[in-house]
């Protein structure tokens, strides 16, 4: 079930401490990977939000890294409170647990797409990326949920 708690929802599987965080999109939905243990995201890929393919690709993930537990970015306005997209995303994660029985918690994603951006003009202005990478910026925000859940786990130890 999803759930918005500061506990760790983490099972006991193939990977231990392995998490997997979505930033959910209208169109694209950004993953990442995360290790409790180290307490580090790392971008994995961007998923086509259509449905014909989807829940194909989001279970061949699965498979391959055998996560614990599944984030997923909630987006706040600037006060805390839910937007439209909010409900998108909860139908998301609700969908999910429901398909896969995988925990899934959510985790604030207020600033983190902003953080994704500055990151990735940064990269653009060394050379490091072409503005035509820019759905590399869903995985660079599902990193920075990933990794701002498993910061918030690590500072309850």
């Amino acid at each position: 079930m999803a759930t918005e708690n500061n506990e760790p929802a983490l099972r006991r599987g193939k990977h231990a401490g392995m998490v997997l965080g979505f930033d959910f999109g209208s169109k694209r939905i950004g993953v990442a990977t995360g290790q409790a243990v180290s307490a580090t995201a790392s971008s994995l890929t961007v998923l086509q939000n259509q449905k014909s393919s989807l829940w194909t690709a989001i279970e061949k993930i699965l498979d391959e890294w055998q996560p614990e537990t599944l984030i997923v970015g909630l987006p706040l306005d600037l006060d805390g409170q839910e937007t439209p997209v909010s409900l998108a995303a909860r139908k998301f994660a609700g969908r999910l647990h429901g398909r896969f029985g995988l925990p899934v918690e959510f985790q604030d994603e207020r600033f983190t797409s902003m953080d994704a951006s500055r990151q990735f003009a940064e990269l653009r202005s060394q050379g490091g990326v072409r503005r035509k990478d820019g759905a590399l910026l869903d995985a660079a925000a599902a990193r920075n949920i990933t990794q701002a859940w498993l910061e918030a786990r690590s500072q309850q130890s």
